[in-house]
Formats: C-alpha cells, structure tokens, sequence
C-alpha cells in the first residue's frame, strides 16, 4: 500500500544529554532506525523535519538516501509536523496516507507500519498505542489526592497514520487553549475518528541517557562477522576510470564487464563475505549481458539490502587501492563521502586508502590496478 512518511526531529536533547536523533544505538544514529524502516516498508517520500540549526549537518548526513528529504521544522513539535505536512503537499495527493513518527522512537518495524496501514483500510485514522499497566496517582505538592483508573487507558506511541487531506485539515482547525502532544489530539478535536492499534514496549520513546540501553536490551542480540575482498582489472585505453564511486580523469581506463570500479567491487566482496552470501560473481554473474557497463554501485547497494533484510547492520568498511597511478589522495575524500552515502553510515566509519608496489608486479608495471576491503558487520544471532 502506497504511503508517506514524516519524522520529526526536533529534541533539543536537555533531557538525555545531547541531541538524541544524531546519538549512535548501536553504532548509527537515532534518525536513520526509522528512516530504514519506513524505506523497507516501501514509503513513497520520507520527510525528516530537523531544527533549523540542524539542517545544514542533517542533510550532508543523510543525502544519498532514496526517498528522503529533509525540512526545516518550527519552534513546537506541531509546527514542526505542519511543516512537514507542507512538504508533502508539493508531492502527494490530498487522499495520500501519511505516518508521523517521532524520531526519539527508533525501533520501528515494518510490520508495525504495515499493520497501521491495514487499519486504514477500514478506519479514517489509526495510532500506535500499548495498554498502561501501572498504578497511575494524582498528586499536588508531592502528596497524592487521587488514584485514577487504569482501565480504558493506552499510551500513545508513534506512528499515527491519516489521509494528508484529514490531518492538514485539522491542523488549520486547532484551536487549542494547551500546546497539541500529538496529532491524534488534533484529529479528535476536529471531528475525526481515531482507532487504536496495539504497539510494542520496544517502541517507548528515549527521553533520559539511560533509556539507551533500555532499547538495547529491546534488540536482538548480535554477532560480529569480518568480511575481506579483493578485486584486480588491468588497464585498458581511455580517458577516465571509476574508483571507489568517483570518476577520475585518467590517460587509461579499466576493463571489466561492468565499469570496472575495482575499490567498490573489493568491498562488495567483503561484505557479502561477511554474512556468508557468495561473491560478486553469484549476484551479477559476468556472463550475464544485463550487467556490461553497469554501475558498481549498485553491486554494493545490492550487498548492503540484503544485510539488512537479515537484520544486520555495517560497522565500518575500509578499503585499501593499490596502483601506481592516478593519484589517489587528491579524490581520497570524494571517495569517502560516495562509500558512505551508498552504505547509508557516518563518514567516520569509512577509510579510503592507497599505496603502491614500488614498481614491483603487475600493479608497478602498471599493467592493471587492485583493491582489497575489509568490513566489519553485526547479524542477529
């Protein structure tokens, strides 16, 4: 089913200790668990709404990503969805479903969006919500005065799902003596009926520094796997050659079936090594005319996709080229920013390297250039 998303991430961080959504849980920002899920569960556009001091450092992090665009967002959260809203109407029709999720909840699955948007077939509007389970107390002045019934009570969790039009609409409604906490509050006071669809406790929100590790006691447990590669084209004529993502101009080219990217092939390897998956060979086999001239990317795409259909995730990827020339200094850090981008990781987290064999063997002949990576992945258990 057809839908978009809006994630908002505005914390200011006063609470946990600095500005969640760019906090690692394990080993990648807060942000990018929900933008990958609602990329795995198919969203159309993907509006992440950041504060406007945010939005320089929130697009270099994220560009490259499919389907994402990033806003800036207002002074309150409600702003900040109206601004969203207001994204999506440059691309979406008014009967389009959007999900508004809050960045600060991180462990969002596929089958809980795909569930939300089954109820929609039926219901105008749905939320995520789980049932309270404690002693709820009414209190002034540190002593309690009442101890209201549980019964009937959920907490709201995010994503809460709508058609663009209903939502947009009831937000231009709001009239609201009190600040709106979600957009299930602003629906109701419009008229609109909102049903409740059971989440999860993995979902809860993180608001202190020692909620981390509550969402990481939530998450499947993991193992370590290295993966290495190594890949080797000669030189052929021509007058540029792909290197690790980037086109360098050069007096010879690299011959292969595909372009030839000897850097991004190695990696490839590396990681489809790691999760035990076979080789560059068993996804895009040379023989197959499909993939003569085909970009190296997207092999490596293809061996980060199915990493993380297995619940894995990339740690870090290091990738050494061995030639005599080009020289590869020079385009070492547009290497690094394109590797990441394809990974979706942190820049930090890639090393582009180079060296040569002091004119010994082929590569010092310079009858052809190498590449060997190596990554480190996490898989469940």
């Amino acid at each position: 089913m057809s839908f978009n998303a809006i994630i908002v991430a505005g914390g200011s961080g006063l609470r946990s200790g600095g500005k969640k959504q760019w906090m690692p849980l394990r080993g990648k920002p807060v942000l990018n668990w929900s933008i990958e899920a609602f990329a795995r569960a198919g969203a159309a556009d993907i509006v992440v709404v950041v504060p406007r001091d945010d939005l320089d450092h929130a697009t270099l992090t994220l560009q490259g990503l499919e389907r994402v665009r990033v806003v800036p967002g207002g002074a309150t959260r409600a702003l900040s969805v109206q601004t969203g809203l207001s994204a999506l109407h440059e691309t979406a029709a008014p009967d389009d479903l959007v999900l508004i999720h809050d960045a600060a909840r991180p462990l969002l699955t596929v089958d809980l969006i795909e569930t939300l948007l089954t109820r929609l077939q039926t219901a105008r509007a749905a939320i995520l919500a789980v049932p309270v389970t404690d002693s709820l107390k009414r209190a002034e002045d540190s002593r309690i005065i009442d101890a209201p019934s549980r019964n009937g009570l959920w907490r709201a969790q995010t994503p809460q799902a709508f058609r663009l039009r209903d939502i947009a609409d009831a937000y231009a409604q709001w009239t609201g003596a009190v600040e709106a906490t979600d957009e299930a509050m602003v629906a109701a006071a419009a008229g609109i009926s909102v049903e409740i669809v059971e989440g999860e406790q993995r979902l809860q929100k993180l608001t202190y520094p020692e909620d981390f590790a509550v969402l990481e006691a939530f998450m499947p447990a993991q193992q370590m796997r290295i993966g290495q590669g190594f890949d080797a084209h000669r030189w052929g004529p021509g007058e540029s050659v792909w290197l690790c993502g980037v086109e360098i101009t050069h007096d010879q080219t690299l011959i292969g079936h595909s372009d030839a990217d000897a850097g991004l092939h190695a990696l490839t390897d590396a990681l489809l090594g790691a999760a035990g998956l076979g080789d560059i060979g068993d996804h895009f086999p040379p023989t197959d005319p499909q993939w003569k001239g085909a970009p190296s990317d997207l092999f490596l795409r293809h061996a980060v996709e199915l990493i993380r259909q297995r619940g894995g995730e990339i740690v870090n990827a290091d990738v050494t080229l061995i030639c005599e020339r080009p020289k590869i200094k020079p385009h070492r850090e547009a290497m690094r920013h394109r590797v990441a981008d394809i990974l979706t990781l942190d820049l930090a987290r890639v090393s582009i390297k180079a060296t040569t064999t002091e004119k010994m063997g082929f590569t010092g002949r310079e009858e052809g250039l190498a590449a060997q990576a190596v990554c480190l992945i996490t898989l469940p258990l």
